[in-house]
């Protein structure tokens, strides 16, 4: 920095909080170093990559979808979702759970609608949970996409910031890794760490580590916003709480790039900070391989409906409410039980048509370029949309076939040995059995399968009837075919844990008291106080919890500079 400009704030991370956080800062006049280990071309970080969704409560969205909200609901099915049970780590959290909801049922949507943030009139029922009213899951639909998905949420804070940096008060210093925080009379004072080789990568790709000089940067509090350990695999294994879920899957792939690796969490360990619930993540059970890589490893979502048939590797039915969109961890628990570390989908191209959606926004083209004509084209017309009709042409997890005997010699050649070193042979004679039951349950208006009943559920509401639910019929109705199977993995995706922060995003010591000059946003703060979510997440809270505790910790530092 030069004697005539010195930063007020050190921002240590550009994707959407530490965005947040200088926008807000800037609003307020102050000056602001933001660092990242990545070039500029990563700016917003995974963000950008995501599906825009956003969890609202009671907005104009549901009401206009005759979808009756609440916050008095939403805060029930956050406590039932959550389950905070640790005293110590979870005081925090609790707090920033509360606060929230509260923001989602009140300010959270004009604040971005200001920022010209828009999204679909569709409401989406994501992770629907299990059985029990005040247990987890969420009641009604909540799921909001933005108009224009990931890129379009980075761009509103990133148009801001990117204004205050013409303007001499944002300073970016990309390809700058912090390896330390300089602490000095118990207090966060600046920054050291390593500049990393050049590169004009495009966004997403694994950059080169190599290390070309030094830098410190001294005099101004820090905000840690650096994203949580997705791409970590070693850190998730060590982590991985196997008496909650089973034993770690020797098969992950990762739903985020590689810079997302959890340095900064041992980092600011080292310095004094508080790390709290290093055993919650969030990671997903529908990962498909992207054919058409952009990191390592690189895998997708799929965002399924709920009429596929789930079947662990040895072709068992998944019991309730281990269905397709309902119960993360439940269906995690159960997919590893028996040592393995993928699951099946069983269905057909009228279910696949209307049923799946791809999370990332490369995979919806058209929701990201926000074409309207395209939207119509690719979704209304009949048919699966471009992006999934290539995963089946070349994702290595689909097979087709025109019939049952054929499909399980396909997915045969697909199995992954268990831990033990057993693979897995599906016998077709059961598949057929299982199916066959389902299918006889859909010739009248009665079921006792509770995955028909909450198909039948999901069709009242006037977005998933419309736009998500086919109609039940016979998956084996030859009229519906061909049938399709996907070889489901398990994808790493987010962190739950994080640094432990008061309400103002100040991280908390060891000993229960604020650290003088550290602050944490987004993921790296478990989305606020160290775990907002607890052991479960509602989906489309993740985007909303950087953006609230970003928001948060920019208004905070702003007051504290002064």
């Amino acid at each position: 920095m030069t004697e005539s400009w010195t930063p007020e704030v050190i921002v240590v991370g550009a994707g959407l909080a530490g965005l947040v956080a200088t926008y807000e800062l800037t609003r307020a006049g102050r000056r602001v170093l933001v660092l990242d280990q990545e070039n500029r071309a990563n700016l917003g970080g995974q963000a950008f990559w995501s599906l825009g969704g956003l969890f609202f409560v009671d907005s104009p969205e549901q009401r206009r979808t005759g979808i009756k909200d609440s916050l008095e609901l939403a805060w029930q099915d956050w406590l039932g979702s959550a389950g905070f049970d640790r005293d110590d780590e979870d005081q925090w959290g609790r707090r920033w759970a509360r606060a929230y909801v509260e923001f989602a049922a009140g300010e959270k949507r004009q604040y971005l609608h200001d920022l010209g943030l828009r999204v679909i009139p569709a409401v989406g029922w994501a992770e629907r949970g299990g059985a029990l009213a005040d247990g987890h899951g969420n009641s009604v639909p909540r799921f909001h996409m933005t108009w224009g998905t990931g890129p379009e949420v980075v761009r509103v804070f990133a148009e801001p910031v990117l204004a205050a940096e013409r303007k001499g008060l944002v300073r970016f210093a990309f390809r700058h890794r912090v390896d330390e925080l300089i602490v000095e009379d118990g207090a966060v004072t600046g920054v050291r760490g390593s500049v990393l080789v050049p590169t004009e990568l495009g966004r997403g790709s694994a950059s080169p580590r190599d290390v070309v000089d030094e830098f410190e940067f001294r005099g101004a509090p820090v905000l840690v916003s650096s994203g949580g350990i997705g791409h970590n695999h070693e850190l998730i294994r060590r982590n991985w709480p196997e008496q909650r879920l089973g034993q770690a899957p020797a098969t992950m792939i990762s739903g985020v790039p590689a810079y997302v690796d959890g340095r900064m969490l041992a980092i600011t360990e080292a310095a004094g900070g508080r790390i709290v619930n290093r055993d919650r993540t969030w990671n997903y059970t529908e990962g498909i391989h992207n054919w058409n890589s952009i990191w390592p490893d690189h895998a997708i979502r799929i965002i399924p409906g709920p009429t596929s048939l789930w079947f662990d590797a040895i072709g068992k039915r998944l019991p309730a409410p281990c269905f397709p969109g309902f119960d993360t961890n439940a269906t995690m628990k159960a997919i590893l039980a028996h040592g393995h570390d993928y699951s099946w989908f069983v269905l057909n191209h009228t279910v696949i048509a209307k049923e799946f959606a791809l999370s990332g926004s490369e995979q919806n083209p058209d929701m990201t370029g926000k074409d309207l004509k395209l939207v119509l084209k690719s979704r209304a017309a009949g048919g699966a949309p471009g992006p999934i009709e290539a995963f089946l042409k070349h994702g290595i997890d689909f097979v087709t076939a025109d019939n049952l005997t054929d499909l399980v010699t396909k997915m045969n050649a697909l199995a992954r040995p268990a831990h033990d070193g057993t693979t897995p042979v599906l016998d077709v004679a059961d598949l057929e059995r299982q199916i066959v039951a389902r299918d006889r349950e859909v010739t009248n208006a009665f079921t006792k399968d509770a995955q028909l009943q909450a198909i039948s559920n999901a069709r009242r509401g006037l977005s998933d009837r419309l736009t998500r639910v086919v109609a039940p019929h016979r998956l084996l109705d030859p009229a519906h075919g061909p049938l399709i199977a996907v070889r489901l993995n398990i994808l790493t995706r987010k962190t739950l844990g994080g640094l432990q922060t008061t309400l103002d995003s100040q991280v908390v010591r060891p000993d229960g008291t604020p650290f003088p000059g550290l602050y944490a946003a987004g993921e790296v703060a478990g989305f606020g106080g160290g775990g907002v979510h607890g052991y479960n997440a509602l989906e489309g809270t993740f985007l909303g919890g950087c953006i609230f505790s970003g928001r948060a910790a920019g208004r905070a530092l702003a007051a504290a500079v002064r």
